[in-house]
């Protein structure tokens, strides 16, 4: 069974360091393409984007 493609997106900003934060945390962020404060991220909506996200709530926000 294919996978339907999705033209979703989300778009992703960091707004807290990660500084004194757990190595997965850090290791998230980098995986969502963030590494400093204020930078964005245009990322495809899916189950694994939307978990990591999850993850690290505190230091991320979704953009409109």
């Amino acid at each position: 069974m294919a996978k339907a493609k999705t033209d979703k997106t989300l778009t992703v900003e960091q707004i807290y360091s990660p500084a004194r934060r757990p190595a997965d945390q850090r290791a998230t962020l980098i995986g969502l393409g963030l590494n400093k404060r204020h930078k964005r991220s245009t990322l495809q909506d899916t189950p694994a984007v939307r978990g990591m996200i999850a993850k690290v709530q505190h230091l991320v926000r979704v953009v409109e």
